[in-house]
Parts: C-alpha cells; sequence; structure tokens
C-alpha cells in the first residue's frame, strides 16, 4: 500500500512542525515557515520547430527572504507541480540556513519533458521563462540556479534574456548561478553537489567507525548528481558496485569504473546496454536490493517508500535527490539503526558553490577549482558536526536535528525584522 504522504509539499509541512515542537516553538512560527511567501504561476508561450505556438506552465515559489535574497534552482520536467516547487522551496530555505548561507528559498519549474525539445526549442522555452519571471528575480532579490532538466546552457540564454529585459547596456551575471565558465560561472560548481554528497557519506561512515576504503556503494539516478557522487565516492576510496538511471541498473561486484561510464551516458544519454569490464545490466528496480554500506539515492523525490526500504541492505543513506526518502520509509530506516544524512545536508554542495559563484559575480574575483571545493567542504564538514552533536544532545536523528537549527536560526530574523 502506498503511502498516504507522498505530496512532497506535506512532507515538509510535516517536517517543519516536527521541528518546531522539538524545540517548544510557537504555531505562529510553524505557520510562517508552512507556506511560501510568493507563488507565481506562468503561461510561455512557445514558437515550435513546425511553426504551431504551445503553452507550458511554469511556477516561481520563494519561501522565506527574512535571512536575504532566495535562492533555487529551475527544475525542467514533465512531472512538475506546485507543490512539489512549494516543497522544494520550502527545503532550500533550511539548507541555505544549515550551511550558514545569507539566503531564504526558492525554487522554479515548467513542466514539459525537455528532451523532447530541439535546441531551438529549448532556448525558446528558457527565454519565455526568464522573461515570465523577471519581474520577481534580481541578483539582490532572487538566484535562479540548474536544476533537473537545466543546465549551464539554460542558465546562460536566462542570463541573456534577464539581461536584455533590465541590463541597460549591462551583462548581469550575478542574477543566474551555475553558469558555464566562460560567462561568470564558477570552477567546481557542476560537481558541488554530487561532491558534498560524497563528502558527508565519509562523515557519516566516521561516525559509524568504518573504514571508507572497504565500503560498498549504490548510487540511484545517475545524472549529474549522481555520477559525480559514486565519482568522488570512488575517489575517497569506496567501491562502487550498482548504479542505476531511469533506463536499468548496472551492477559489478568488482567495481564500476565510474569515469567510464559517465562517458558512456554522455554518449548514449543512459546506461542502457552498458556492458564494460563485466558489469551487467538489470531493472532499475534492482538498485534497492544491492548488497551495499552506503546507499545514495541521487534521482527524484519519493524514490525510497514504505516499499523499496525493505530491500535497502544499507547502513548509511546519504540523500543526493531532495525529499527522496517518504516518513513511513524513514520510521523504517531509523528502527534498523541506519544512520541517514538528510537531504537538506547532504545536497547542500550545490547551493554552497552557487553562492561562492554569486559572490565571485559580485565582486568579479574569481577562485580556483581547489580553493572551491576547500571553501564546500569546509562549511559542509562544519555543518554535519554541528548537526551531529545536536542529534546526539537531544537523542534525535540528524534530519530532526537539521530543522532544529535552521529553524532557530530563521527564528532570529524574523523576530529582528518584527514578522513574529
Amino acid at each position: 500500500m502506498l503511502e498516504k504522504t507522498l505530496n512532497p509539499f506535506e512532507i515538509v509541512q510535516k517536517q517543519i512542525r516536527q521541528g518546531c515542537d522539538a524545540l517548544g516553538e510557537s504555531d505562529e512560527l510553524y505557520h510562517l515557515l508552512s507556506e511560501p511567501e510568493r507563488v507565481l504561476e506562468v503561461s510561455i508561450p512557445v514558437k515550435m520547430d513546425d511553426s504551431t505556438t504551445k503553452t507550458f506552465v511554469g511556477y516561481r515559489v520563494q519561501h522565506n527572504d527574512a535571512p536575504g535574497p532566495t535562492k533555487g534552482g529551475i527544475r525542467f520536467h514533465p512531472a512538475v507541480t506546485k507543490d512539489e516547487v512549494k516543497a522544494l522551496a520550502t527545503w532550500m530555505t533550511f539548507k541555505c540556513l544549515i550551511v550558514g548561507l545569507p539566503y531564504g528559498g526558492a525554487k522554479g519549474g515548467v513542466i514539459v519533458d525537455p528532451k523532447l525539445l530541439s535546441l531551438r526549442e529549448l532556448e525558446n522555452l528558457s527565454r519565455g521563462y526568464a522573461k515570465a519571471i523577471t519581474p520577481i528575480i534580481g541578483e539582490k532579490r532572487d538566484i535562479p540556479a540548474p536544476d533537473v532538466g537545466t543546465d549551464g546552457q539554460v542558465m546562460a540564454w536566462m542570463v541573456d534574456e534577464y539581461s536584455q529585459l533590465r541590463g541597460v547596456g549591462q551583462t548581469l551575471l550575478a542574477v543566474f548561478t551555475g553558469k558555464p565558465i566562460e560567462l561568470g560561472g564558477c570552477l567546481g560548481r557542476k560537481e558541488a553537489t554530487g561532491y558534498g554528497v560524497a563528502i558527508m557519506a565519509r562523515e557519516a561512515a566516521k561516525v559509524k567507525n568504518l573504514d571508507f576504503e572497504k565500503l560498498k556503494v549504490v548510487v540511484q539516478g545517475f545524472g549529474n548528481v549522481g555520477s559525480y557522487a559514486a565519482k568522488y565516492m570512488h575517489q575517497l576510496g569506496a567501491k562502487i558496485v550498482a548504479i542505476s538511471d531511469s533506463t536499468c541498473c548496472i551492477v559489478n561486484e568488482a567495481g564500476i569504473d565510474v569515469i567510464h561510464a559517465m562517458k558512456y551516458t554522455i554518449i548514449n544519454n543512459s546506461l542502457k546496454d552498458y556492458q564494460y569490464n563485466g558489469s551487467i545490466e538489470l531493472p532499475r528496480e534492482a538498485a534497492f536490493e544491492q548488497d551495499c554500506d552506503i546507499f545514495a539515492p541521487c534521482a527524484l523525490e519519493n524514490a525510497i517508500t514504505s516499499e523499496t526500504v525493505k530491500l535497502i541492505k544499507a547502513k548509511i543513506i546519504s540523500e543526493g535527490a531532495n525529499g527522496p526518502t517518504t516518513p513511513e520509509a524513514e520510521k523504517y530506516l531509523l528502527e534498523k539503526d541506519i544512520f541517514i544524512v538528510p537531504d537538506i545536508l547532504a545536497n547542500a554542495g550545490g547551493v554552497t558553490v552557487s553562492y561562492l559563484e554569486w559572490v565571485q559575480n559580485l565582486y568579479h574575483y574569481y577562485w580556483t577549482f581547489e580553493e572551491v571545493q576547500e571553501k564546500q567542504e569546509i562549511k559542509m564538514v562544519s555543518a554535519f558536526k554541528s548537526i551531529y552533536e545536536l542529534s546526539l544532545e537531544k537523542e534525535t536523528d540528524m534530519r530532526k536535528a537539521a530543522y532544529m537549527i535552521a529553524i532557530q536560526r530563521l527564528a532570529k530574523p524574523l523576530r529582528l525584522r518584527g514578522w513574529l
């Protein structure tokens, strides 16, 4: 039987409620945090290659700007819903606060399968969406970035569109992050989310007294986040025994050559028919039942449900996706003493390096790749330690401890501003 709470916005509201209750916070604070400040719904007319015009529906949600300008990605996916975007914007607020960024959360989405669009149609949609949300974004107001189905090229088109509308002869680079390096992007941004997932898995292994170099890893989802998570966990010494995408699961007990698999997916757009070095192909659902020490869900929401959770054999879960574990599944995992690094910490590397990109754009001074990764690691490891220490002090799990820290940090500017 499927959970009744698969709506991601209902899940995040429940998480906020639990965090507020654990802190003894007021109902006023809960109600203020449980709904976004602003929800913009737009219709985007796009001229298609066959000369017809198709209209797409999109959203931009700004959850809370008390800590500073809002920040969050833009998702192009056929399953985008208003509630999903509201949930993602809310998670972004807490994610930013956990790693000490001066942002509130935001998120955007368009209901579309970008794989079905030509390059010109994708550009037209990207520019149309940027134009539609221009009235509510800006480098000191709301800074979008890439997410599922979007990338640096999409950000480049959006920068150009926004600059034509608001630039008055200027190129306004700091309004979007996740841009190509040649257009004000940040070295290490493409790798950042996956790198963070790997670093958090390493920190979790330390507190569980596990030798990372002896651990086996399964990565569910092999897009940008999952592929780099696999790459960096392999570099840290772990063995990647299974990876999966929307088409299949690739298993190799001897260890998958992650770099080779990444190159294969670039050429073939999926893992389908990947057979290198003894790897075998199974149905994509097989990722959940592979024997491993670390399981990294790096695809979409609600991957680990009350049904799939019973297949997982891991000791550690490092959540690369947003909201990959339902509350019912999480309860089961915690009862089994499985250590969960929650999404709002594990995948915070993307927004952390987006912040570094924003700072560089504002100051026109750029760091090296190594400097960026060092700054990201310092912030994320510090956040992990703070959350872990609180979880021990309060005898609670990492997710609840993360929300407690984030809510405490958000309540202060809210009260200072007189909103409470």
